[in-house]
């Protein structure tokens, strides 16, 4: 591994669970790296960084001297295969990994995501939307959860990217309205995954712009590194 790439920084916000994904995987890989804070509820910000930083206007981002690298999924597997770590041994296993990267980004993680903001963060009150998003969160986790029931990890006996990606909005306290104590196999997993080397809550790694949700602790985005 260069010097140049030793040097990360991952543009993020301590909300998001997708910036948690790349935060996790650089902590556990024990890369160098800093959280630079956007404030993505600030519209305003919103638009620049979407001008100046990634024509898709999303988080997380990560940013060495010589390259720019978007969306979570493409950055896990970037930085797995640049430390060797929490990849795929052979083609087959690879090919699961991806298979599961993409369940995450296409069924785990944005209904339930979405019923967090509005439930847990926005606050709004319970109508035939979140209703909808809580059917299509628990379906997912249905299928999470029989997949957990003879292994440890989403692929198999050890962990990867594929776990990485799918805790991403795990660990929020946030409410969804849902009885997590019906899925022991997924909550045993988490269990796991926290106890790694080096794991550390989504809210210690990166500066929330909202310090009123989740618990008190972490950097604060008034003293930390700032976009722009």
């Amino acid at each position: 591994m260069s010097q140049v790439e030793t040097e990360f920084e991952l543009y993020c916000r301590g909300e998001s669970g997708n910036c948690f994904k790349a935060a996790l995987m650089l902590k556990l890989s024990g890369l160098e790296w800093r959280a630079r804070f956007v404030d993505f509820f600030d519209e305003q910000t919103r638009g620049s960084f979407k001008n100046a930083v990634s024509d898709m206007g999303e988080l997380p981002v990560l940013r060495t001297r010589t390259l720019t690298v978007s969306q979570s999924g493409v950055i896990l597997t970037y930085l797995s295969k640049l430390t060797g770590k929490f990849g795929g041994r052979d083609d087959t296993e690879k090919l699961e990994i991806l298979r599961w990267i993409l369940f995450d980004n296409h069924r785990f993680t944005p209904n339930y995501a979405s019923l967090r903001f509005m439930i847990g963060i926005r606050k709004i009150e319970e109508n035939a939307v979140t209703q909808f998003l809580r059917s299509q969160t628990m379906a997912a986790f249905d299928v999470v959860e029989a997949r957990l029931s003879d292994r440890p990890f989403i692929v198999g006996e050890r962990p990867t990217i594929a776990d990485i990606s799918m805790v991403g909005y795990q660990f929020y306290d946030e409410a969804t309205g849902i009885d997590r104590d019906k899925y022991p196999n997924l909550l045993a997993w988490l269990d796991r995954m926290s106890k790694l080397p080096g794991w550390a809550h989504p809210y210690d790694l990166m500066p929330r712009a909202l310090r009123g949700t989740g618990p008190a602790h972490g950097p604060d985005p008034e003293t930390s590194v700032r976009w722009p």
